[in-house]
C-alpha cells in the first residue's frame, strides 16, 4: 500500500497526520528485507525531510497516526501517549451486538509472554441482522462498535473483544475465521475492519488541542450494506 498526499489528515513544520493505509508497517524491523515498504519511509519520501514515529498501530489497522518532524517533537508527543492524555477513538465491525461498557480483563502482551491491566471503552453504534449460520453460530448479527481505549497494548481491542465472543471482523489472528471467510466469500472485502477513526491531542508547539479524524473506509459500508439480511448457512 502507498501514501499519498491524499492520506495527508494535518501538516505543520512540527508534524504530520496520515490515515495510514492496511497492510504497512509503522517503520522498519529486522525481518523485512532491504526494500520493503513501511509508513515513515513513505512519509519521508513524500515530505522529502526526516519523520520518527511517535506511537505504535498495527500493520493491518488503517487509521490517524501521528508523526513527527524532529526526534524532540517526537519525544514530546510520545510522552503525551505514554501518560494516557490522548483521547483515541476507534471504529470496528464486530460479530454480535456488543451493547456499551468497558473491557477490563488482562490481555496477553505476546514479547513478554504474560498479561498485563487493559481497559477499552465500547459502545454500538448500530447493527444489522443476517440470516447468517455455521456450526453453533445462528443468525449473525454484524455491529458497527465505537472503541475508546484508555491504555495501549498489544492486539488490545482485538483480544478484548474476542474474550466477549464479539469477534472483530477479519481479525485472523484472534477472531472467527469462518465467520471471516463468510464475509470475504459475499463481499470480496478481506482485511481487519478496525480503523483508527481519531485522535485529540496537545499541538506540541501552540500547547492548543488539535483534533485529528479519518473518516471510515469504503470497506465498512461494503460489508454492512452486502450482509444486511443476507442468508448463508453451512448448518
Amino acid at each position: 500500500m502507498q501514501v499519498t498526499p491524499s492520506d495527508i489528515i494535518y501538516q505543520d513544520e512540527a508534524l504530520i497526520a496520515v490515515n495510514k493505509p492496511i497492510d504497512l508497517p509503522v517503520h522498519k524491523n529486522d525481518f523485512m528485507p532491504a526494500d520493503a515498504e513501511y509508513l515513515t519511509k513513505q512519509v519521508g519520501q513524500l515530505t522529502e525531510q526526516p519523520v520518527f514515529p511517535v506511537h505504535r498501530l498495527d500493520s493491518k489497522t488503517s487509521g490517524v497516526i501521528v508523526l513527527a518532524f524532529s526526534r524532540d517533537i517526537a519525544a514530546i508527543l510520545g510522552k503525551q501517549f505514554e501518560q494516557r492524555e490522548v483521547k483515541k477513538t476507534y471504529l470496528l465491525l464486530t460479530k454480535g451486538i456488543p451493547g456499551e461498557g468497558v473491557f477490563d480483563k488482562e490481555v496477553l502482551i505476546k514479547k513478554k509472554k504474560k498479561r498485563q491491566s487493559a481497559k477499552t471503552g465500547y459502545k454500538t453504534i448500530s447493527s444489522i441482522d443476517t440470516v447468517i449460520s455455521y456450526k453453533k453460530e445462528k443468525n449473525v448479527s454484524i455491529s458497527l462498535v465505537k472503541a475508546t481505549p484508555e491504555t495501549g497494548r498489544w492486539h488490545q481491542l482485538r483480544q478484548h473483544f474476542a474474550m466477549n465472543r464479539t469477534d472483530i471482523l477479519g481479525d485472523t489472528q484472534h477472531g472467527d475465521w469462518t465467520l471471516n471467510k463468510i464475509m470475504t466469500e459475499l463481499t470480496g472485502v478481506k482485511r481487519l475492519l478496525l480503523h483508527a477513526n481519531s485522535l485529540e491531542l496537545l499541538h506540541p508547539v501552540s500547547k492548543e488541542k488539535i483534533s485529528l479524524e479519518a473518516k471510515m473506509p469504503e470497506a465498512f459500508g461494503i460489508v454492512l450494506n452486502q450482509l444486511s439480511g443476507v442468508q448463508y448457512s453451512l448448518v
